[in-house]
C-alpha cells in the first residue's frame, strides 16, 4: 500500500509513560497506520521533523472484546511505535520547555 508522509503518522500518544520516556530517554511514542512498515515510519519521522532516526519498535494493539446488552463488541485495534533519535536530537510534541522558576520577591 502507498502511503503518504501524513498518512503514516496520526499523533503522538499522551500517556504518563509516553511523556516520560520523551524527557528522560529522548523517545517519541506515536500513532501510526496500522498498515505502515518501520522504513516508512522512519522515513516520515526524518522528514516531517528534521532528525535521525536511530532505532523504530513497533506495538500493534488489538482491541478489547466488550459486551454491549446482548451484542459482543471489539474496540478499535491500533499501531504504536517507540522512536529512538540519534544522539544530539529532540522533538518536543508536548510543549513542555525546561525552564528554571523564577522567584519574585514582595
Amino acid at each position: 500500500m502507498d502511503l503518504n508522509i501524513q498518512e503514516i503518522i496520526k499523533g503522538p500518544v499522551t500517556s504518563e509513560k509516553a511523556t516520560l520516556l520523551n524527557q528522560k530517554l529522548k523517545k517519541l511514542v506515536l500513532k501510526v497506520h496500522p498498515q505502515a512498515n518501520k522504513m516508512q515510519i522512519k522515513e516520515a519521522i526524518q522528514r516531517l521533523f528534521s532528525v535521525k532516526v536511530d532505532k523504530v519498535n513497533t506495538l500493534n494493539r488489538i482491541g478489547k472484546t466488550r459486551r454491549m446488552r446482548r451484542r459482543i463488541v471489539q474496540g478499535s485495534t491500533t499501531k504504536r511505535v517507540i522512536v529512538t533519535l540519534k544522539e544530539g536530537y529532540t522533538i518536543d510534541l508536548f510543549g513542555q520547555s525546561e525552564k528554571p522558576a523564577t522567584q519574585t520577591q514582595e
